[in-house]
């Protein structure tokens, strides 16, 4: 098998890998094993991506740049903070989502620590800021087919749990009448976030920044969501 067909092959199978990765967690297994479909699904496609050809540096994961994309990743979780601080005392109505539900102060540890990093973050990041862009040839530099290829299936990739933004009280204000348009828009708003984490992935020279910063915007907007919902 030549190394075009390889990379051809890893593609599909890669794209199969995620919609698996995406649906049984959503629709099949219980919820203790979304961490580790997560992480078991980030592994595969790392191992499928090397089988191909790729190498550690076209997925993000240069040692040269670890401290750079650490310190780029750092500022970018600042950033996430301080526009969570001014949407939490400007706009409160955002975080009152009802998909929180009520979980105590441990199962939100949980959430925020161990669910949402493995389950979420590692997985997302890998494939759509690592291995796919790679795969589609967009190699150590940003090239707009490889970077808008992997953004438009980040974009699919949350279909299933756009279904569920209408609990979101602001989101049920502005398009409940619509409720059509929810996961359409959603989706559309994913993909504009692949392009942008992926400039700073290629900016910073790692996936470790995007990873950094996915992380304070998930887990913390979970917490604030807790926040509001739970003392309003």
């Amino acid at each position: 098998m030549t190394a075009p067909q390889r990379r051809r092959t890893a593609i599909a199978a890669a794209v199969l890998l995620l919609a698996a990765a995406n649906y049984l967690p959503n629709r099949v297994l219980p919820g203790w094993a979304y961490p580790v479909s997560g992480a078991v699904t980030a592994a595969l496609l790392l191992l499928l991506a090397r089988w191909a050809g790729v190498r550690a540096h076209e997925l993000g994961f240069d040692r040269r740049f670890l401290a750079r994309s650490a310190l780029a990743g750092l500022f970018g979780m600042a950033v996430v903070s301080a526009l969570f601080a001014i949407a939490f005392v400007l706009a409160r109505p955002v975080f009152d989502d009802g998909r929180i539900g009520h979980p105590g102060a441990g199962q939100l540890l949980v959430l925020a620590l161990v669910r949402i990093p493995f389950g979420t973050v590692l997985v997302e990041e890998v494939a759509f800021r690592g291995v796919l862009p790679a795969l589609f040839g967009g190699g150590e530099r940003w090239r707009w087919k490889p970077v808008l290829c992997a953004s438009a299936l980040f974009g699919l990739w949350h279909l299933l749990p756009s279904l569920a933004l209408k609990e979101n009280a602001a989101v049920h204000a502005a398009l409940g009448g619509v409720p059509w348009l929810i996961p359409i828009l959603a989706m559309l708003a994913a993909a504009a976030v692949g392009v942008v984490f992926c400039w700073w992935r290629y900016a910073a020279h790692g996936v470790l920044t995007t990873i950094l910063i996915h992380f304070a915007t998930n887990s913390g907007g979970l917490v604030l969501a807790w926040w509001v919902v739970t003392y309003g």
